[in-house]
């Protein structure tokens, strides 16, 4: 699946919530079902900076798609990063680079976050958009 095929299914997923309590319910939820980074990853140089919160980025190449892991002290915010390794995972670094993050806006989760979260939210992107970069110049 692609990744626009995947921020629409978010982006359905998240309209067929009524209020802000349920989709927040739901992101905590999504945190549970994350693929955890191993703990030999959770490192200084793993950490994603900006983050109100300590959040874990690990990224590896597998078979030409970036496979993501990721972990957070906070239930909160490992639903956001488990949102972004979701649609983020398991894909080419080009088509990382290309994809945009308009779902964000669409869920309206910036709106509904602290100003600090929503700055985590942006270094999460940027990071995983770094990432992407890094593989994309070591694979050209």
């Amino acid at each position: 699946m692609n990744i626009q095929a995947i921020q629409e299914d978010i982006v359905d997923e998240f309209s067929m919530f009524d209020d802000w309590m349920q989709r927040y319910e739901y992101m905590i939820e999504l945190g549970k079902t994350l693929p955890l980074i191993d703990e030999k990853y959770k490192t200084e140089d793993n950490i994603i900076k900006g983050c109100q919160s300590k959040v874990w980025v690990h990224a590896e190449e597998n078979d030409g798609n970036i496979v993501f892991t990721a972990d957070s002290d906070a239930i909160l915010t490992k639903g956001i990063i488990a949102i972004l390794i979701r649609a983020f995972s398991n894909q080419s670094a080009k088509a990382i680079l290309e994809a945009n993050t308009d779902f964000i806006d669409e869920i309206g989760l910036k709106e509904h976050l602290s100003p600090t979260r929503a700055n985590g939210l942006v270094s999460m992107i940027k990071q995983i958009k770094m990432y992407a970069l890094g593989f994309n110049a070591k694979n050209n």
